[in-house]
């Protein structure tokens, strides 16, 4: 079966190219996937544009997004044995860890569905300091979100931008590390058994360079949140901040030109702020450290 997710449908790479995934425990071979580039980067795009601009999912109540979002917990505390067993042949972990892990995703894709339909679509109501007037915090939706995840704890990673990118009412794209896709397959599996509209959940598999700076190039994406390693995060702040801000569309009710709209990166190389997540409950050690990746 194809890997990549893109607008619904599960596809192969469009240039046909292929990765071995390897243990890092041990070497051994744990499957061979599709790996995509650029044009498939540009269509996963295309298809969480779609979705956003003229699907039914920023229109979405607060209350069905929540419902969402907990049936994708439930599901994934469903499959618990599978997914961890796929963490823990991806980066060489303990399967005890990967068990913890899977635990810490599900309550992430909870509290996020809880936190939504407890706030409602009226928003959160703040003290002014005055009877006379009445101040109200209403959250609208980004738009496109590119999300680029490391190796390290995959599906955790991942969760702590799926998550709360879903309770907003955005739509996605999802670049993993090319070393751990296996769990990252998997939530699109059940983000799709949830149901989830198509083109709201895109997955697009393959290295940074050919991958994954398309996505932050791209004009048609909102908000890029990026977790990854020193090598990778100069060239990605650069290529932030050469993006004009605005260039990616506006959300529905905001101005095109609005602060902070198009990815577009502060003096630091910050870029828009994530809601505050759950850290992982609990001690944990460092997974296994992979070997280079064979070129």
């Amino acid at each position: 079966m194809p890997e990549l997710f893109l607008g619904g449908r599960w596809q192969a790479a469009a240039g046909g190219a292929t990765r071995e995934i390897r243990c890092p425990a041990d070497g051994s071979l744990v499957a061979v996937v599709d790996e995509g580039g650029a044009e498939d980067a540009r269509a996963a795009v295309a298809a969480a544009r779609r979705a956003f601009d003229t699907g039914p999912w920023p229109h979405t109540t607060a209350a069905r997004r929540g419902a969402e979002l907990l049936r994708v917990a439930s599901l994934l505390e469903r499959d618990k044995a599978a997914l961890a067993r796929a963490e823990s042949l991806d980066t060489g972990k303990r399967l005890v860890e990967s068990e913890l892990d899977i635990d810490d995703v599900a309550a992430c894709f909870r509290y996020f569905g809880e936190l939504v339909i407890e706030e409602g679509d009226g928003g959160r109501d703040v003290d002014a300091g005055s009877t006379t007037v009445e101040s109200r915090v209403v959250h609208e939706p980004v738009g496109v979100c590119a999300l680029i995840t490391p190796w390290n704890y995959p599906l955790l990673q991942t969760a702590w931008k799926v998550a709360p990118a879903l309770a907003a009412g955005n739509t996605f794209v999802l670049k993993p590390s090319e070393l751990t896709p296996h769990t990252a397959i998997h939530l699109m599996r059940l983000l799709a058994e949830s149901g989830l509209p198509d083109g709201v959940a895109n997955l697009v598999l393959g290295p940074g360079p050919e991958a994954g700076a398309p996505l932050t190039d791209h004009p048609d994406v909102d908000l890029v949140s990026f977790t990854g390693g020193l090598a990778t995060r100069p060239p990605l702040t650069r290529r932030l901040l050469r993006r004009p801000c605005g260039t990616g569309r506006a959300p529905s009710r905001r101005p095109r030109n609005a602060p902070g709209r198009g990815g577009c990166a502060d003096a630091n190389g910050r870029t828009g702020a994530a809601p505050r997540t759950p850290r992982p409950s609990g001690r944990r050690t460092a997974p296994r450290a992979r070997p280079w990746p064979a070129r």
